[in-house]
């Protein structure tokens, strides 16, 4: 059954609010969000969530943001997978508006981190698993939503992931992307990306956005040049599915994952400097 028109025009204008919010978050330094001790006293951070509704929905409880003004959230890759429609579709469309409509709620404490899976969906970039294009899936989940006005809704949900943060830093020495490029020990890495204003076009080419989402370098010497170059001493990412939940494939990262059975989370002070084993010892699986 396809949306009203009433609830079509509610989603088309939440996603251009939550794009102004990201615009607009106190701390934003180009596509970096700087949270200091004056911003948050802490931090929720998650892993990807892929479509799981039960996962995201415990985040969402987890976090208590209407009881805890001073914690943010950190919320990353929602598109593709989860649960389908009758006739078929990816529904995880949803979540993403869910996303957008807890920016629109807490614009200065949800922080909605670009991944690879939302910036397929900007560009179009083909994306396959278990022998289905993810892409074509999300795209007729939109269709059996919003009929008609699904070219529109793709355009308001398409501003909004383009103006997504790309990493979030604390003052602890911790630095959240979604992950980390490949080959940045070897000095290529465009890491103007993140104080600068990217231009369209680099959406669409295998420039520094596209390095920093899909990579899946882990070795140590990778990480560490890579956290030297954005000036942390731990990295957060998600992007790569962990069994356990977690997972520390070198001494400078850290992985989240939410969308399996084990999903993780960690909850990190602002006021104090981190180390890889202290944000390990903090992390905690969703109930």
């Amino acid at each position: 059954m396809v949306a009203s028109i009433q609830y079509i025009e509610q989603i088309i204008a939440t996603f251009s609010e939550a794009a102004q919010a990201n615009l607009s978050t106190p701390g934003r330094e180009g596509n970096t969000v700087v949270l200091d001790t004056q911003r948050a006293s802490e931090v929720m951070v998650t892993g990807d969530i892929h479509g799981n509704r039960r996962n995201f929905n415990a985040i969402r409880k987890t976090a208590e943001l209407d009881q805890r003004p001073g914690r943010h959230l950190v919320l990353q890759e929602v598109c593709h997978g989860g649960p389908q429609y009758p006739n078929g579709g990816c529904m995880s469309h949803l979540i993403l508006e869910d996303v957008a409509k807890l920016k629109v709620q807490f614009p200065e404490r949800v922080h909605f981190i670009l991944g690879n899976h939302e910036l397929a969906e900007l560009t179009d970039y083909p994306i396959q698993k278990n022998r289905q294009m993810l892409n074509l899936m999300f795209r007729l989940g939109l269709q059996q939503m919003y009929g008609p006005a699904t070219e529109k809704v793709r355009q308001a949900y398409s501003e909004f992931i383009r103006t997504c943060p790309l990493a979030i830093r604390l003052p602890g020495g911790v630095f959240i992307s979604h992950s980390v490029p490949e080959y940045a020990d070897a000095g290529r890495f465009d890491k103007s990306i993140f104080r600068r204003r990217i231009e369209p076009s680099e959406f669409y080419e295998r420039t520094g956005v596209f390095e920093l989402v899909w990579g899946r370098d882990y070795r140590p010497e990778n990480a560490a040049a890579f956290a030297k170059l954005v000036g942390a001493t731990v990295l957060v990412n998600g992007h790569e599915p962990c069994p356990a939940g977690y997972s520390t494939p070198n001494p400078t990262q850290i992985i989240l994952d939410c969308c399996g059975e084990r999903a993780c989370y960690a909850i990190l002070a602002t006021d104090r400097q981190w180390t890889q084993n202290e944000i390990v010892e903090r992390i905690e699986r969703l109930p």
